[in-house]
């Protein structure tokens, strides 16, 4: 998937992060179970607890920490760009969750992107039946980059 367009922000001094290539495979593989959605452009930011409390708070009114928010573009009426939206990933909480549900840092992180570009493409998890769904399709999609199941006890 070249044409895949991704603005990495690092706010934090972290060697452990993702690379580029690491995001791009990740979110290539979301795309690839919809070749046809033309928004191929999105940032992914890493941050620290701080400002992922403060979006989280004035975003979602949850004052704490989590470990990705998406904030999925909406075009102004009669503008069509390619833009799918922004992910901010807090690596602090993404590495604690890694450790605690023993997981492998780098597939849990691959787990964050392809979860928060699935709520960029309108996927949901606030009923039932849809959480089901997009956890069904997240894991479809992690087994083709050789994730275990990220749900499993």
């Amino acid at each position: 998937m070249n044409n895949i367009v991704i603005d990495r922000q690092a706010a934090i001094n972290e060697p452990s992060l993702p690379t580029l290539e690491q995001l791009t495979h990740w979110v290539g593989c979301v795309f690839s179970h919809h070749p046809d959605d033309e928004r191929r452009e999105l940032t992914i930011r890493f941050v620290d607890e701080a400002e992922s409390q403060a979006l989280n708070r004035d975003y979602r009114g949850k004052d704490k920490p989590t470990n990705v928010l998406s904030f999925p573009f909406e075009n102004p009426p009669g503008v069509s760009l390619p833009l799918l939206g922004d992910l901010v990933i807090c690596h602090a909480v993404v590495t604690l969750e890694a450790y605690e549900q023993q997981k492998c840092l780098e597939h849990h992180y691959a787990h964050m992107v392809v979860h928060g570009t699935l709520h960029l493409m309108g996927y949901d998890h606030v009923e039932e039946q849809e959480a089901e769904r997009m956890e069904q399709l997240e894991r479809e999609l992690l087994a083709t980059l050789d994730i275990a199941d990220p749900y499993h006890e």
